[in-house]
């Protein structure tokens, strides 16, 4: 499957900073991950530390899949409303993982630090607004049930979010947002692990896995052999070619960035924005002052057709642009398509479909999908080692 298509901002921005030889042997390890993106680093990472042995595969060059074409946009907000999800999924299930969602975001940061990854990580404010009188009793439900369970939230009135240079009706200001360039930190991801005994194989595709005993046997498209104990699948999206149940329905959706602002406009210094429209939209700075947004999601049919729509799209986003934020002049650079994925209630998927099997998926869909896979980090712990955790109940197969 193609997750994305044109030239997305970020690899352009750092080229191929590392390089992974393909599998040429039939090896083994107690722990295979398949997926080289940021939800795979962050899984080898963490094995990494506890003391695990580790290879990884992916069928495309590392990070050029969905963590290519990410935006970066780090934010506790779900994409399933707070009030909604405590009615779908009941209160404690949705508050913890709307706060688990924000402590990700610092420990997203501390893991920079460790691995003195230059990604560019800052601490943003987030703006959730609406751009309609008619969805202004639904923001302020939002809000109200988020103050109310704790979090740190201001309501921002029409004449006031309009001095930011925002054109809007009202908005919740949250303390707890970030940007990131998601393609850089997982190459240093990498790099990290290598560098410390993972064994990364790009351009490696795997055909079959098959079960013996407890061991597992995977098959490559060159048929090699890797014999391993458990396997992690973090292949996002593509898992629906693996997965029996029907966990996620895809989407295509569609990103601009901006020619290089020479100051940093106003309203993006210190926030970052997105609003209730469904789909919704989102705006983001870069560290090379380029403004980041997206949206204009689509069902996905095919790549041909999501790809077909490219022009149509980046007209329609430079317009939302410009009835957004009508003192800012938006010239597009890039633009590209992408895949993602939506479950019903917005919330990953984390542990073993089948029990017996020794096959463990970390899949963080929707726009939460880099918190959702540092939340996954102390999920796979869990799971390889059968023992509890509220996470592998809260994002079970077949909930």
């Amino acid at each position: 499957m193609d997750l994305r298509s044109n030239d997305p901002l970020w690899p352009i921005k750092n080229a191929l900073s590392h390089s992974y030889p393909s599998l040429r042997a039939d090896i083994s390890s107690e722990i295979v991950i398949i997926g080289c993106g940021i939800t795979g680093a962050l899984m080898a990472y963490q094995l990494l530390k506890e003391g695990r042995k580790v290879i990884m595969l992916d069928k495309r060059d590392v990070a050029n899949g969905s963590s290519a074409a990410s935006t970066g946009m780090l934010q506790y907000e779900i994409d399933t409303p707070l009030h909604e999800l405590i009615e779908q999924r009941g209160l404690s299930s949705a508050v913890s993982s709307y706060k688990n969602c924000e402590k990700a975001i610092t420990d997203l940061k501390k893991i920079t630090e460790e691995i003195k990854s230059d990604c560019g990580f800052e601490f943003k404010k987030s703006i959730y607004f609406c751009s309609s009188k008619r969805e202004i009793d639904f923001l302020k439900k939002e809000f109200e049930c988020r103050e109310a369970h704790g979090f740190k939230v201001k309501w921002i009135k029409k004449e006031e979010i309009e001095k930011l240079g925002l054109k809007a009706y009202a908005a919740i200001e949250s303390e707890s947002g970030a940007i990131i360039d998601a393609y850089k930190f997982t190459q240093d991801m990498l790099a990290h692990c290598s560098k410390n005994g993972v064994r990364i194989f790009d351009r490696t595709e795997v055909s079959s896995i098959k079960e013996n005993n407890d061991k597992l046997t995977i098959t490559t498209t060159g048929n090699f052999k890797i014999e391993a104990r458990h396997i992690v699948h973090c292949t996002g999206y593509e898992s629906t070619n693996t997965l029996k149940e029907k966990v996620v329905n895809l989407k295509s959706t569609y990103a601009l960035a901006s020619e290089t602002f020479e100051k940093v406009p106003k309203p993006f210094k210190t926030h970052i924005f997105w609003n209730t429209s469904s789909p919704y939209l989102y705006f983001r700075i870069t560290r090379d002052n380029r403004i980041v947004m997206g949206g204009g999601d689509v069902d996905f049919k095919n790549a041909t057709k999501r790809d077909a729509l490219l022009a149509k799209k980046e007209r329609a986003l430079q317009k939302e642009f410009t009835r957004c934020f009508p003192n800012i002049e938006y010239i597009p650079d890039y633009a590209w398509a992408g895949t993602f994925g939506e479950t019903d209630d917005g919330l990953p998927y984390f542990g073993k479909p089948d029990p017996a099997k020794n096959e463990h998926y970390i899949l963080g869909f929707g726009g939460n999908g880099i918190t959702f896979s540092v939340m996954g980090m102390e999920a796979v712990v869990h799971s390889i080692n059968n023992t509890p955790h509220p996470f592998l109940e809260y994002y079970k197969f077949g909930r």
